[in-house]
This record gives structure tokens, sequence and C-alpha cells, in this order.
């Protein structure tokens, strides 16, 4: 296998704009302005709307009720690094439930010294961070395990958004209430119907965990836990638990439906894999993918995005040739831990089939692997923090599908 370093980049991209056909001119040949409009245009609102030419929305898989389910952020559609807080990806088990933050409390309670009961107003009074995370449902791509898998991008890697947080670090809180020694776990219970509990280990809570109730600016939407969910940077999205409503320390984890029944890994020969909390190095390349199409051969961008639980992405590399060859993307900044980063590759379609892909290098070291590499350790039994390499199929004629269906 074949790596090389260097590839063009975009200023070669823009001096090689005659292979982009007739959308850049040069010369004489004159420039036409757009239109001017013959009216006023719309007046000044309250809240900000998309431009009704933007149609992309999240894809909802069916579930047994309504109140259950996922919806799929389009990141085929996406630019930079930045899920818009309508289009973040949606899980729930008992619906979202209407919280009114005038009474909504938090309690930290179990193994402490001073217990203490939080309202929303006493939580924006105390020193708070932003962090610009991603957040990634632990079985984001569960269908890929097998041959299949999604036939576009928001289906197979929807479940994954990034926003820009806003809370309370849990260690401050956890600090004024005094831990006692002998206790290493927090149990996270939300306000939902379903009671969503997850068991945080202690160590965690106090290294880089949220008590979050803004997003992107403003107020967090209510399907991602308003007015505060608890937010696990780098973990599997059901530990940052929405609707927070207890903090309980104890000295052992709860063993709770969603992280034994659920949320936990199946292998090859029988055992079970619990509390395999981080997410680890992932990226897809999300223009050219699945469904979509390139116009015609000649120059275009190879772009998508990279993530990793447990640090910050330190390379992409990118195979036009199935993984014969590989070259390095270029890496937009800021590359952020935990976040997602955006990848760029200039690359000329020559009208022949191709087989492209990604692969991420996190800061741990940690290369992601092949389908069949994780196969190959973890089986077929699970559904959970799956991080295969995706390839696409780009046809002759430019359609875009899934290689692997």
């Amino acid at each position: 296998m074949k790596h090389v370093r260097i590839g063009p980049n975009r200023r070669q991209l823009l001096q090689m704009g005659a292979a982009v056909g007739g959308s850049l001119v040069a010369g004489r040949e004159a420039l036409t302005l757009a239109a001017t409009p013959r009216s006023l245009g719309e007046p000044v609102g309250p809240y900000g709307e998309r431009s009704p030419f933007e149609t992309a929305v999240r894809w909802r898989r069916q579930s047994q009720t309504s109140e259950t389910g996922a919806s799929f952020t389009p990141i085929q559609d996406s630019v930079g690094i930045l899920t818009p807080s309508a289009l973040h990806y949606e899980r729930h088990h008992a619906g979202i439930p209407p919280i009114d933050p005038a009474t909504h409390r938090v309690i930290i309670h179990g193994m402490v010294d001073r217990p203490l009961s939080l309202s929303m107003d006493d939580l924006r009074r105390l020193p708070s961070v932003t962090r610009i995370l991603a957040l990634e449902c632990g079985g984001n791509s569960g269908g890929e395990w097998r041959a299949g898998g999604g036939a576009d991008v928001q289906r197979s890697h929807g479940l994954l958004s990034g926003s820009e947080w806003t809370g309370v670090p849990l260690s401050l809180l956890l600090a004024e209430v005094g831990v006692r020694s002998d206790a290493s776990w927090v149990i996270a219970e939300g306000g939902d119907a379903c009671r969503m509990m997850r068991s945080i280990p202690l160590a965690k809570a106090m290294e880089d965990s949220l008590l979050a109730y803004g997003q992107n600016g403003e107020a967090m939407r209510p399907a991602q836990g308003y007015p505060l969910r608890l937010l696990n940077p780098g973990w599997e999205g059901n530990t940052s638990v929405k609707w927070l409503r207890s903090l309980k320390v104890t000295d052992q984890p709860y063993m709770a439906r969603d992280e034994t029944s659920k949320y936990s890994d199946l292998m090859a020969d029988g055992t079970t894999r619990i509390f395999t909390y981080a997410m680890e190095a992932k990226s897809v390349i999300t223009f050219p993918s699945g469904g979509q199409t390139l116009p015609a051969p000649g120059l275009c961008e190879l772009t998508g995005l990279a993530w990793s639980g447990l640090g910050r992405i330190e390379r992409v590399e990118v195979t036009t040739d199935g993984g014969r060859t590989w070259v390095d993307a270029e890496l937009q900044e800021p590359r952020l831990p935990q976040a997602l980063t955006r990848f760029r590759l200039p690359w000329r379609f020559d009208g022949q089939d191709a087989r492209i892909a990604s692969r991420a290098v996190d800061s741990t070291g940690y290369v992601q692997p092949t389908r069949q590499a994780l196969i190959a350790v973890r089986g077929m039994n699970s559904i959970y923090h799956y991080n295969g390499i995706k390839v696409w199929h780009v046809r002759a004629d430019g359609s875009v599908t899934n290689a692997e269906a």
C-alpha cells in the first residue's frame, strides 16, 4: 500500500479552473450581475429563519411509536464543523418532556457532605465554560456492522452533530457538595418518562463533564435536553443525560437498563463489554457521498468530517483508488479535542469508476480501522461503537453509491 503525503492544494484547484467548466470566466468576457429586486424585501423579524431555498432536514428512522426513535442530521449538506441546533440529531426513549425552567431543579446527593438542590437561576450565576464538541450516538453507523449499511451518509453516519455548548463544570459542584473519599461513581438521571439513567465514573465527572444549558449561543432546544443536560465530552451520546434532574454520588454503578441490555457490546465469543464510553476516531467523506451525483468529469473538492472522543484529529488520509494509495487531506482549523474537524482534498474525477474513502488518525496515534479489521476483533453481534472506514463507489456516470451494498 502506497502512501502519498502531498496532494494538490486549494490554490492549485483554483488555478486549474478550466476544468470546472463555465463557472469561471476570464479575459474580456462580460460579467452579469444578478437582477436588482424591484420591490422591498421581507421585514425585520423577531427570530431568524433560513432561506426557503434551503431544504435540508433530519431523517427520522421508523420506530414503533412516535415518542421513541431517532432523527439523523443531514451531514451531507453540512459546512464547517457546527450543526444548526434545529438540525442536531435526536435520540429519545420516551419522547420530549415539557419542562418549565422556572420550576426545574437538579439535586446533587448521595455520598456527599452537603447535598444541593439548584434552580436554573442558581446555575446561571455560577462560573461557566463554553466548548465546541461533537456529540455522537453510540449506535451511530450501527447498520454498518453488516454488509449494506446506509445508502447515504445521513442514514449511515447522521447520529452525529457538532455544537458550541455552555454550562457549569460538574467538578465545581462536586467540590461544593464535598464528595466522600470512598465514592467512585455519579448516577445521572433524566426527567423524561423512562427516567434515563447512566453511571458515570467519578474521575470523568471531575475531569470535564458539564451541566450544559446553552447550545450555539442560545438556550438548548427541548429535543437536546432543555433546560439542562449532562455533557460528557467524547463519550457516547447516551451518557450525556438530557433533562437532567438528579446526580447521585455512589460507590458503585447502578447497572441500569441503558448500560446493560442496551449500550453494551456483545462480542463474538458471547461475552459482553460494558461501560465502553469513549467514541474512537472516525471519519467519513460527505461529498461526494451516497445518493449524490457529480455532474461531469473534472476537478472537484472532496470534503468530510473527522472526530475522536479520545483527543484531537491529527491527520486524515483519503484514497480514491480503493485503498492502493492514500493522500493527506487538508485539515481545516480549528482542530479541537473531541470536536468535529473538517477535511478537504481537491480531486480530479476522470469519468471512470472510483472507490473513495477516508481514515482518521487522532492525537493518541489511533488509526481508524477498516470494516474487516473491526469485525475481526469485535465480531458482528454489536450495534454500537462502529468506526470502520466507509467506502463510496463513484460510478462512471458520476453517481455515488454505498460500495458495500
